[in-house]
């Protein structure tokens, strides 16, 4: 069996307690342990990038500790609106959903629209139905609100008021959960799901679904994840940019990831991070 890697994200910035026991700290951290389990399951086994980065980012969509699926950031409105996307670095297929209310998990609503081919990206309630009859879980809106959620909307709302929205932390402001993978077969995936950022303009999409931006694999080259400010992630193409990096500089994915995060986005003064694993692991 070839080599295999798995990396995972729950998103950028040291985390604003806002309330949360010990307990609850001591929960996120053995959720992300089940991520990496869950996805290390599949790669050990002979399994493929594809299948692994979407078991790791399903477990986190679950957890309500991350801003993902239940427990994701809530919009100006008070209201959710999801973004995921997953691409495979063997054929550069890739899927993307936008804007959704109702899939419990988008992550595997956007492997189905990868898997359907008609489209990369749907959006808003057609993704909604979409996912509905293709016999995903859909849920209730409320099931993805936490009191934690409520909280950091309502602090973001007085950050805003008192012109102070700068200055709050960037797990108030952002947060993203993902992975990346190669699988045994020297085949790369990536997956990335998010709720946006805390009070966001509705119908606001960062770079989670923009296939290049957020999250981006192709064999031979890198598969990455990305977490942080993404109206820069867009403008940057980091995914792709990363992946351009190694393969007409030669660069490694450490040195590539570098260049993009501590050069190319740093001087924005932006909270951003990526995880990315190359061809070699």
């Amino acid at each position: 069996m070839g080599k295999i890697a798995l990396a995972i994200h729950g998103g950028c910035g040291v985390m604003a307690k806002l309330g949360l026991s010990e307990a609850e700290w001591e929960a996120a951290r053995v959720d992300l342990g089940h991520a990496l389990k869950a996805g290390w399951a599949v790669l050990s086994t002979g399994g493929s990038a594809l299948d692994a980065v979407q078991a790791s980012v399903v477990v986190l969509e679950d957890s309500p500790h991350f801003n993902a699926g239940y427990g994701a950031a809530l919009n100006a409105a008070g209201e959710h609106e999801l973004d995921a996307s997953i691409m495979d670095g063997a054929t550069l297929e890739a899927g993307a959903v936008t804007l959704v209310r109702r899939i419990r998990n988008p992550v595997k609503a956007a492997r189905r629209v990868m898997e359907k081919g008609e489209a990369v990206l749907m959006g808003g309630h057609a993704a909604d139905e979409f996912a509905k009859v293709e016999g995903l879980d859909v849920v209730e809106p409320n099931y993805f609100t936490t009191e934690k959620r409520v909280k950091a909307l309502a602090a973001m709302k007085a950050h805003a008021a008192a012109g102070t929205a700068a200055a709050a932390s960037e797990s108030e402001k952002h947060g993203t959960v993902g992975a990346v993978a190669l699988d045994s077969a020297g085949h790369l995936a990536a997956a990335t799901s998010t709720g946006g950022y805390n009070n966001k303009p509705v119908g606001r999409i960062g770079d989670t679904p923009i296939v290049g931006a957020g999250t981006y694999a192709r064999d031979g080259l890198c598969a990455v994840s990305g977490t942080g400010k993404g109206e820069f992630f867009i403008r940057y193409a980091v995914g792709h940019e990363v992946a351009s990096r190694i393969g007409y500089l030669g660069e490694t994915v450490e040195q590539a990831a570098s260049k993009v995060i501590m050069e190319d986005l740093k001087p924005h003064a932006i909270g951003a991070g990526l995880v990315a694993v190359g061809a070699d692991g």
